[in-house]
């Protein structure tokens, strides 16, 4: 099952959330994303028909190894591609906002040009401040 973007946010909240508070459940993740609980119980019940998570009895949610994949994918993605473009200059709430955009879309040959290039990048500034 391919999923779409709606999907991989979802998963990304999923995670970023299990790593900031440990558990989580369907209202944690409606809160965080500022979206209504029938919204979120319909993408929960499709990322579980998809076997991108489980929910155990008490409604804790835990990501399958095929959705922790995808969650660490685009949150690595989202992280990377706003530390990039705030060291071009743009804001931080830009940067954010954009990143979200692009992280979804990109190919996985443009991600990893930019990673090589963010990475020469710091490796020369690094070289810079030893001297």
């Amino acid at each position: 099952m391919r999923l779409h973007e709606s999907g991989e946010m979802y998963l990304e909240t999923i995670y970023v959330l299990s790593k900031q508070i440990g558990d989580v459940r369907s209202l944690d993740v409606a809160e965080y994303m500022n979206f209504s609980k029938p919204s979120v119980s319909r993408a929960v019940r499709l990322l579980k028909e998809g076997e991108f998570i489980t929910v155990d009895k008490d409604g804790y949610i835990t990501l399958t190894d095929a959705g922790r994949e995808i969650a660490e994918k685009i949150y690595e993605r989202h992280t990377l591609l706003t530390n990039f473009l705030t060291g071009l200059g743009v804001d931080e709430e830009t940067a954010a906002d954009d990143a979200c955009k692009m992280e979804h879309d990109i190919s996985d040959q443009t991600f990893k040009a930019i990673c090589d290039h963010a990475r020469k990048r710091m490796a020369s500034a690094d070289e810079t401040e030893e001297t």
